[in-house]
């Protein structure tokens, strides 16, 4: 009897759960712009800690910290992550702009904060629920990779103006970043007048 009592109890917790986060979903709606609670923000922390395994949570890095080594993150970091991340971790892009969760800050506390297995069981993982996807591979030739990113995650707090302004020369280009550099060389070059008045002639 009062084993069912118990099981009552936990199913109308469970049932009360379930009613309050539908409600507190439509309270908020279902845009991607809005920023989490707090609340939601600590729960899904928590959560997120429990699903990574302890024996991951553990792992020491392999990579030893060189500059060769911060170079070929850095690089890497530019070029795959910087999209969403920033080149300088604060997640302040335009496609951040309308994720939900927003990346973090990864200067910050709550990243920095996290054990070196842990970064890496997010970059090789993601994160359920958010733009964060899993980079690992089944053959895990990227593993070091990964592994380089941590090290490069940890130098983010001091990360120099020089190292950014080498960043955005590796960032992927744009459509319009490409047209625009297309357009300066042949400014350069003499060439934009030439091709204007070939234009012209032929129409």
């Amino acid at each position: 009897m009062k084993r069912i009592r118990v099981q009552y109890v936990l199913l109308l917790l469970i049932l009360a759960t379930i009613v309050g986060g539908v409600a507190y979903v439509m309270s908020r709606g279902i845009s991607a712009r809005a920023e989490p609670s707090a609340a939601e923000t600590f729960i899904a922390r928590r959560l997120r800690r429990l699903a990574i395994p302890r024996a991951a949570r553990e792992a020491v890095n392999p990579v030893p910290t060189s500059p060769e080594i911060l170079m070929e993150a850095m690089e890497h970091f530019a070029d795959h992550c910087a999209f969403c991340h920033a080149n300088d971790g604060s997640g302040d892009t335009a496609i951040a702009k309308g994720l939900y969760p927003k990346p973090p800050d990864m200067k910050q506390a709550a990243t920095q904060s996290l054990s070196d297995g842990e970064l890496f069981y997010i970059i090789q993982n993601g994160v359920r629920f958010t733009g964060m996807p899993g980079f690992a591979t089944l053959d895990g030739l990227h593993d070091q990779d990964s592994w380089k990113l941590v090290r490069f995650i940890r130098h983010l707090p001091v990360i120099t103006v020089e190292e950014l302004a080498q960043m955005r020369e590796l960032n992927p280009k744009t459509p319009a970043d490409l047209k625009e550099e297309e357009e300066i060389r042949r400014f350069l070059e003499g060439t934009e007048n030439a091709s204007s008045n070939e234009t012209h002639q032929h129409h």
